[in-house]
């Protein structure tokens, strides 16, 4: 149970104002529509989080001289609420994701988060706006909690005012095709981020610096990118929006967490699942070289993706320097470890199997 000694304001709408939630097969494009209400809190150094309020969804009013706007004192989380088979809502690790905010949060000179009272008001929230998780088969309720400095002051320094909010959006399929092997481009021209650096934190910036390589990759018809460190240009580290797995027969393998990866929820979820199932897992430095060349001779046979948004995604092919590596002989096709993490994950999402690690908090 969460314990809390949050006060919150849960300020009444007119129900002349209330949208209609999106209606039963209705195509849902990924965060571009938003629930009726937010949650908002403010923080100073002198009063710590307080004026905790959900309140009607609107716009943030910001001095054009805020920090955030300057400077980029900004972190963030995705998480997802999924409908159960008996009409309820649970969401997904969501302590999970406030104490990792709270990693990022300190890499930026951000406060801290109470995980409770963030906890507390993230499920009043959705008890509130319930009706918005939608019912259709592959899609959730996205939740993002963001917290931004706000100070008006034009100069580098750590943030005193801060504001942390959470809106809430009903998502298809992150992308249009599905569960539906992707394609990806080794990048190794740009680099995200180097050891040191925000590569770990799930703040803009960090996701700001993938943008341009990003864009260049679609325009050549690719799904994503696959970022390799940025030093010596030769280790995989993760793909734009997912971290990066790799099958060798019975054995999951991925890239050790080293300091400019994100440790993603759901890379931890899968981890704990094949352990669970008795597969062998591997974190380690892994050589773009022999990635490529084990993909070649066949001993790798399957390459996923996994993150919040996509949950699993199946990598049909790698391409470096104009050359196709595909993946297990066949681009188009999942492997069957993939589909099987794919479905159990899902599974313990949506309430149709039983969720052994306590990862679901049922509303």
């Amino acid at each position: 149970m969460t314990m809390t000694k949050l006060k919150l304001d849960i300020q009444k709408l007119d129900p002349a104002e209330l949208k209609k939630p999106p209606a039963p097969g209705q195509k849902l494009l990924f965060g571009q529509e938003f629930s009726d209400r937010m949650f908002i809190m403010k923080y100073t150094p002198r009063q710590g989080w307080h004026d905790a309020r959900i309140c009607k969804y609107g716009d943030l009013t910001l001095s054009p001289a805020a920090l955030v706007l300057h400077y980029a004192p900004e972190v963030f989380e995705g998480l997802k609420a999924y409908r159960q088979p008996d009409g309820g809502v649970a969401v997904f690790r969501p302590r999970d994701n406030f104490l990792r905010m709270n990693v990022s949060a300190e890499r930026v000179c951000l406060p801290q988060l109470n995980v409770d009272d963030a906890v507390y008001a993230l499920t009043e929230l959705l008890k509130l706006e319930q009706n918005w998780v939608p019912a259709d088969e592959g899609s959730s309720l996205y939740i993002r909690p963001t917290m931004i400095g706000i100070d008006p002051y034009v100069g580098l320094k750590a943030p005193e005012e801060i504001l942390f909010y959470i809106i809430l959006s009903p998502v298809g399929a992150y992308y249009e095709h599905g569960f539906e092997p992707v394609s990806i481009l080794v990048e190794d021209e740009y680099v995200r981020a180097v050891r040191g650096g925000l590569g770990a934190a799930k703040t803009g910036a960090n996701y700001s610096a993938s943008i341009l390589a990003g864009q260049l990759a679609k325009k050549k018809g690719f799904d994503q990118v696959l970022w390799l460190d940025g030093v010596e240009r030769k280790y995989v580290e993760e793909v734009g929006s997912m971290n990066i797995f790799f099958v060798y027969g019975e054995q999951i393998v991925t890239s050790a967490l080293n300091g400019s990866i994100l440790p993603g929820i759901t890379r931890n979820s899968v981890l704990q699942l094949a352990k669970h199932w008795g597969l062998a897992t591997r974190e380690t430095r892994l050589d773009i070289a022999q990635i490529t060349a084990d993909i070649t001779a066949g001993r790798i046979t399957e390459v996923f993706g996994s993150g919040t948004a996509a949950i699993i995604s199946p990598v049909g092919a790698l391409y470096q320097a104009d050359k196709a590596y595909i993946v297990g002989g066949n681009k188009n096709k999942a492997g069957k470890i993939t589909q099987k993490l794919y479905d159990n994950l899902t599974g313990i999402q949506y309430g149709r199997i039983p969720d052994p690690f306590g990862w679901l908090l049922k509303l």
